[in-house]
C-alpha cells in the first residue's frame, strides 16, 4: 500500500522495510528513500497524521530530496481526530486574549536559543523576507523587508509606530535606530525578556508584555506593523477594530502572513506538534474586508509566496545544519516535528497549498459602513426602485 502510493506521485523512490528488503517505486533514481524500522509505524494508516506521528516517533525515515518526497502529502487523507476537533471548537468560544496566550505559549516555549537556530543572524525576523535575486540569504532578505516597510509605512524620524508581536526585536531594533518612537507589544515572556534587553539602550523604544487587543494607546500612532501575528488573532472584527482605534487619521497599517484560502485549514499533524490553539493561517480576503468596514484603504495586497519559500528553505537547511545542537538541546522528537514543518511549508509555498500575502493600509477619516441583512435589503429595495 505504501509503495502503491509513493508510485502514485510519478516520483521515483525506494521502500526499505524492517528486514532490509528494498523495493522500487518508480523508474529512474530514486529521488527520495522511505525507511520503515518498525511494522506499526503503518499500522496507523496512511494518513497525514499517522505517517507524520511515525516519524516524529524515529519509527520512520525520509532520505533525499526532501522539498519532493512532500508531494506525497497530496495523496494523503487527512484525518483531524474527533478530541482534537472538539479542543478546537471550545477554543474558538474561549476568551479571545486566552486563546491568543495559549497559542503562543505552546509554540514559543521551547525558547529563544531553539528559533535562533535557523533564523536570519542579523534581524531575526520569523516571517517572510524580501528577496531581489534566489541566490540572497536570509539575511540580505530581511533587511530588504525592514525598508520596504519603512518605505510603506512612509516612515520619518519622531514618528510613533506600534509593532505588533515583537518577536526577537529585530524590527523593534531597525525603527528605533532611524530615529522612530516605537512602542513593541508581546504576550510572550522570553520575547519580553529579549527585546527589553536588545533596546534598552535606545530611548526611543519601548516595549511591553500586552495584548495587542487590550492594548489603549495614550495617543493614536502615525504608523502600525504587524508581521505573522495576525495568525494569532483569527477574530479579524476585533483586530481591525483595534487597528482602527489606535491608527491616527492618514495612519498606516503594514500586515503580512503565512496565508491559506479558506480560514483554519490547518492539517492535524501541524495543530498537533506545531500550532496548537485556535491558530489559522491569514484569510487575505477576510482580513482586507473587515479593514475596509472599519474605514482603512487598501494601498497594496500582494503575493509573497515566493519569498516566503525561500525563506523556509534557508530556515530548514540551517535547521539540519543544527540537527545536533537541537537533539542535544530539546530532543529528537522536536528535531524532526519541525523539520516536517520546516520542509513542509517550504513545499506548500511552492505548491500552492499555502500563500503568502502583504497588505498595506491607510486610516481614513471616518469606519466604513457593515452591510448587514437589513442594509442589504434595504440597499436592495432602493435599487428596484430605480
Amino acid at each position: 500500500m505504501l509503495a502503491d502510493l509513493v508510485e502514485s506521485t510519478g516520483i521515483p523512490a525506494e521502500l526499505v522495510s524492517p528486514d532490509g528488503t528494498k523495493l522500487q517505486a518508480g523508474q529512474g533514481e530514486p529521488a527520495f528513500r522511505v525507511v520503515v524500522h518498525d511494522e506499526s509505524a503503518l499500522t496507523g494508516g496512511l494518513d497525514e497524521l499517522a505517517l507524520g506521528a511515525a516519524y516524529v516517533d524515529g519509527r520512520l525515515d525520509f532520505e533525499g530530496d526532501r522539498v519532493r518526497m512532500f508531494d506525497v502529502r497530496a495523496h494523503l487523507v487527512d484525518r483531524t481526530p474527533m478530541a482534537a476537533r472538539v479542543q478546537f471548537l471550545l477554543q474558538l468560544l474561549s476568551a479571545v486574549t486566552s486563546m491568543n496566550r495559549k497559542a503562543i505559549s505552546f509554540h514559543y516555549d521551547l525558547g529563544d536559543d531553539f528559533y535562533l537556530t535557523f533564523l536570519d543572524r542579523r534581524h531575526r525576523l520569523y516571517s517572510q523576507g524580501h528577496f531581489h535575486t534566489e541566490t540572497e540569504t536570509i539575511e540580505e532578505a530581511a533587511e530588504q523587508k525592514l525598508e520596504t516597510i519603512y518605505e510603506s509605512l512612509q516612515l520619518e524620524p519622531g514618528m510613533r509606530l506600534l509593532d505588533i508581536g515583537a518577536g526577537w526585536g529585530g524590527a523593534t531594533k531597525y525603527f528605533a535606530e532611524r530615529g522612530v518612537q516605537i512602542t513593541a507589544l508581546t504576550i510572550a515572556d522570553d520575547s519580553y525578556k529579549h527585546v527589553f534587553e536588545l533596546t534598552r539602550d535606545l530611548p526611543n523604544a519601548e516595549v511591553r508584555l500586552e495584548d495587542f487587543l487590550e492594548h489603549r494607546p495614550e495617543s493614536p500612532y502615525d504608523a502600525i506593523v504587524i508581521l505573522g501575528v495576525i495568525e494569532h488573532i483569527p477574530n479579524y472584527r476585533r483586530f481591525a477594530e483595534q487597528v482602527s482605534a489606535c491608527l491616527a487619521p492618514g495612519g498606516r497599517l503594514y500586515l503580512d502572513a503565512s496565508a491559506a484560502r479558506e480560514k483554519h485549514d490547518l492539517s492535524a499533524f501541524t495543530r498537533r506538534y506545531i500550532w496548537n490553539g485556535a491558530h489559522t493561517f491569514m484569510a487575505v480576503q477576510d482580513v482586507v474586508e473587515e479593514l475596509l468596514f472599519h474605514g482603512l484603504e487598501v494601498l497594496e495586497v500582494k503575493n509573497e509566496s515566493r519569498d516566503y519559500e525561500l525563506t523556509m528553505r534557508q530556515w530548514a537547511e540551517r535547521f539540519d545544519t543544527a540537527r545536533e545542537q537541537i537533539v542535544a538541546g530539546w530532543g529528537e522528537q522536536v528535531y524532526r516535528a519541525f523539520r516536517i514543518y520546516l520542509w513542509g511549508g517550504c513545499h506548500a509555498l511552492g505548491t500552492d497549498g499555502l500563500q503568502a500575502y502583504r497588505v498595506v493600509a491607510r486610516q481614513g477619516p471616518q469606519r466604513g459602513p457593515r452591510p448587514g441583512l437589513l442594509r442589504r435589503a434595504r440597499s436592495f429595495a432602493i435599487s428596484l426602485r430605480g
